[in-house]
């Protein structure tokens, strides 16, 4: 009969949870097309998949409210919040076609940009949440 471990290292489950996080950032990131698509090697947009996974970060976050450390809590608040923004600029530069394709083969570029506008809004970090959008209805 397996065994239960009854005590685990809180400081490894607060790993696996930022990873889980990151695990699910990457793949709505994918469908951003910020990430090339391994396959194809090519950026590509599926923004019904990409809100599923934000969904579910967001569904993560309401149901741990207060059962987080404040690491934990900062690097799901600041992914979500991330992946918020990322999925409007997606949602309205892919309104036509053509512009839709352009984003997708240059996503690299824009993942870095994104990164880099964070810290120009305010100098003290990225450890304040600057963004609060709302996507979707």
């Amino acid at each position: 009969m397996a065994e239960v471990q009854t005590s685990t290292n809180t400081g490894e489950l607060a790993q696996r949870f930022i990873e889980f996080v990151m695990m699910q950032a990457q793949n709505a990131a994918l469908f951003l097309g910020q990430i090339p698509n391994p396959q194809t090697g090519k950026g590509e947009v599926n923004l019904e998949v990409a809100k599923m996974f934000i969904d579910q970060l967001a569904m993560i976050q309401e149901k741990t409210r207060g059962n987080l450390s404040n690491e934990e809590s900062a690097v799901l608040r600041n992914t979500l919040s991330n992946l918020q923004l990322a999925y409007v600029e997606v949602s309205r530069g892919s309104s036509s076609a053509a512009p839709a394709e352009d984003q997708t083969a240059e996503s690299p570029p824009p993942k870095e940009s994104a990164v880099s506008e964070t810290p120009a809004t305010g100098a003290e970090g990225e450890s304040r949440k600057k963004f609060t959008k709302s996507y979707g209805a």
